[in-house]
């Protein structure tokens, strides 16, 4: 057990390092192919850090040798939008909170940034995350297809980010780490250095994941009960990591986009290959999943249409984490 932590700790720290050489990298990136702060986090940062969930859903449901292999796909399609609706934008409120004094901010600082994008980002989330549930919820032939339809949103999305007007930096970027002397390094050395810290991730996530799997069992937790609790926390650790590390920095609107995109990802790429790979049928533990994750965007709508939005405030939400875990375990218990 001990070992295992010991292991749990060390790689939660490459992944830490890990993004701190990946939000540099793709703020220079950004930078270089003049996409504005927010598209950067939304685009480059989220599919960056979500295409390796993307890739084990991709595994899981179409090359899965049994139902069960298949339905951890299912799972992850669903419990990563959790994690991040929750413990991500928990984790941005609770960072603002604890560096309020290096930033020079309030004792309750205010989240700078766009609320009313914020809030029309939860309205794009939650109307395809609707569907997407809804879609579990009735079996009929040509379902399948409907994944088209998934993509050809993301598409949509993308288009309109990159379309969206040009906003202020937020601060100074840090010079790249491979290129630290220089003042402006090349497109090229900006995603090498992206390239190389995300193989980083994916590795050290995998790791993470593999270790979380130990833990269950040592815990008296069912292999699915572990999935379910543990599973979404490490596989959306990158994107948290992300947060902490920008916010620390003093540029919440990148950690916000960043967690908007990756949430975006997480409604359209893993749920079409859900239905493009499996009958798309949610069990009981995942609608419970489906309601705290709409009760979370709903709240999140509310604070961020109303304008101003305090990190104390904005940490709560992780609290509906808890709130899921107790209901499963309820459940299965």
């Amino acid at each position: 057990m001990f070992l295992t932590f010991l292991f749990l700790i060390g790689s939660a720290a490459v992944i830490y390092l890990a993004c701190e050489g990946f939000v540099n990298g793709v703020e220079w990136a950004g930078h270089r192919l003049s996409i504005g702060e927010t598209a950067t986090g939304t685009i480059l940062a989220a599919f960056g850090t979500a295409l390796p969930e993307s890739i084990v859903t991709l595994v899981a449901t179409a090359f899965g040798r049994t139902d069960a292999a298949r339905e951890l796909g299912v799972g992850a399609a669903l419990g990563g939008p959790l994690a991040l609706a929750t413990i991500a934008y928990g984790v941005v409120g609770l960072a603002l909170v604890a560096n309020r004094r290096r930033l020079k901010r309030a004792a309750d600082p205010v989240v700078e940034a766009d609320g009313k994008r914020l809030s029309r980002d939860q309205l794009w989330f939650l109307g395809i995350f609707v569907v997407k549930i809804g879609l579990g919820l009735i079996a009929f032939a040509w379902k399948s297809w409907l994944g088209i339809l998934f993509l050809a949103v993301y598409g949509f999305y993308v288009w309109t980010e990159l379309r969206g007007e040009a906003e202020a930096d937020e601060g100074e970027r840090e010079p790249l780490k491979l290129r630290p002397h220089d003042p402006d390094p090349a497109l090229g050395w900006a995603l090498l250095q992206t390239g190389i810290a995300l193989v980083v991730i994916f590795f050290a996530s995998r790791f993470f994941v593999a270790q979380l799997g130990d833990v269950g069992p040592q815990l008296g937790l069912s292999p699915q009960l572990t999935a379910l609790l543990l599973s979404p926390i490490a596989t959306e650790l990158p994107e948290t990591m992300n947060a902490l590390i920008w916010v620390r920095q003093g540029k919440e609107r990148l950690a916000l986009a960043n967690i908007s995109g990756a949430m975006m990802i997480q409604a359209t790429v893993p749920t079409a290959l859900g239905l493009f790979f499996t009958p798309w049928l949610l069990g009981p533990e995942l609608r419970i999943a489906a309601a705290v994750t709409t009760i979370a965007i709903l709240w999140l709508f509310w604070m961020f249409r109303r304008g101003a939005v305090g990190g104390r405030r904005l940490s709560k939400v992780g609290w509906l984490y808890g709130v899921f875990a107790v209901a499963i375990l309820a459940v299965n218990l």
